[in-house]
C-alpha cells in the first residue's frame, strides 16, 4: 500500500486522472467570493461541458451549492454525478459532507465501467 502524503500535495490524484475544479479559480486573500462573477464561472462551465461531451464514464463530485448548479451541464446518462455539501469545516461539521461515501462510490462506478479505481 502506498504511503499517504501528509503535506496536502494532490499530485498523486492528478496523475491518476483526478481533476479538482472550483467554480471560481481565484480569490482576493481573506475575502471569500471576491472574484465571483468575474468570468470564472463561464470558463469552468465550459470545461465541465467539454468533459461531459467528449468523455464517457466520468465521475463528477459536486460539493456545495455552487457545484450543484453545474449539474445541468453534465450528461447523467453517460457519467456518475455525486452531490453533497462542501467539505469546508462549516458545511462538513453540519453533516453535509462526512459520510457521503463519494470516494468508494466513485471507485465502484469506475470498476463497473472497466476503469482503474483511484488510490485516494
Amino acid at each position: 500500500m502506498q504511503k499517504l502524503p501528509i503535506n496536502g500535495d494532490l499530485t498523486r490524484w492528478a496523475n491518476q486522472g483526478v481533476l479538482l475544479l472550483n467554480d471560481v479559480l481565484t480569490v482576493r486573500e481573506g475575502q471569500a467570493g471576491s472574484h465571483t462573477r468575474k468570468g470564472w464561472e463561464s470558463f469552468t462551465q465550459q470545461i465541465i461541458e467539454m468533459i461531459s461531451r467528449e468523455k464517457k464514464g466520468v465521475v463528477f463530485m459536486l460539493w456545495g451549492g455552487n457545484a450543484h448548479k453545474k449539474e445541468q451541464w453534465i450528461d447523467g446518462t453517460n457519467h456518475l454525478i455525486l452531490k453533497s455539501g462542501h467539505p469546508s469545516p462549516l458545511s462538513a461539521n453540519q453533516g453535509k459532507w462526512f459520510g457521503n461515501r463519494h470516494f468508494s462510490q466513485a471507485n465502484e462506478y469506475l470498476v463497473q465501467n472497466g476503469k482503474t479505481p483511484i488510490n485516494w
